[in-house]
């Protein structure tokens, strides 16, 4: 499925369920001393997801250790981002002479819970997204734009290393499949330039919402 979406030089890797066995380090091990079943199983499933992604690039197994915001830490040279959810796995990785980040993010196409989209969404973005309601319901708008903030969050975070809340980038969805994150707080340099917003490219398939940004370097 995030193949459609990305391409070399971009090195992606799925799963569906937790059926192919996945061996952590002991590093990793430690970090599941009282996780529940489902938890060390996404877990395992997304590392295992990551070194075959890195493996496709030529680095050995390695330990992949969460930052001090649950980042994953990605061995050098690398830009990577990884998500899970109910039903899915992915991790997506490439060089950073290729790409100066990557933010990847799937969610169950599902409505938000009651109250949700309020806390994450601007008015405009509210607005917009009962326009696409109308014209095209059978997609959970609300869930796709909270999937897209994800994805910025995933893209913003290894370049800016702060917290970006929900109502600091404002998305607009275009329904052919991708969409735009305008940042409203100031961005990191990247380059020389300040960033001042992601592109991404977002799909429905096997009842999922994906989204992904990439930015190449220039």
């Amino acid at each position: 499925m995030i193949e459609r979406l990305l391409s070399a030089p971009v090195v992606a890797v799925e799963a569906f369920d937790d059926s192919l066995p996945g061996l952590l380090f002991p590093e990793e091990e430690a970090l599941l001393a009282n996780a529940v079943d489902k938890r060390r199983n996404e877990f395992v499933t997304a590392r295992r997801c990551a070194r075959q992604a890195l493996a496709e690039l030529g680095f050995p197994p390695a330990p992949l250790l969460p930052g001090p915001q649950r980042e994953p830490r990605w061995p050098a040279g690398v830009v990577g981002s990884i998500t899970h959810c109910d039903g899915y796995r992915a991790a997506a990785v490439a060089r950073t002479t290729d790409l100066v980040t990557i933010g990847i993010d799937a969610e169950p196409h599902q409505p938000l819970p009651s109250g949700v989209l309020a806390a994450v969404a601007l008015p405009a973005e509210v607005a917009r997204l009962a326009q696409l309601a109308g014209a095209y319901p059978s997609i959970c708008w609300d869930r796709l734009l909270f999937c897209a903030k994800e994805a910025v969050y995933k893209a913003w975070f290894p370049l800016a290393r702060r917290w970006l809340d929900f109502h600091e980038a404002e998305i607009e969805v275009d329904p052919a499949g991708t969409f735009t994150a305008v940042l409203l707080v100031p961005g990191p340099l990247v380059d020389g330039v300040p960033l001042t917003g992601f592109s991404g490219r977002w799909l429905v398939d096997h009842g999922l919402l994906l989204a992904v940004i990439s930015l190449p370097t220039r």
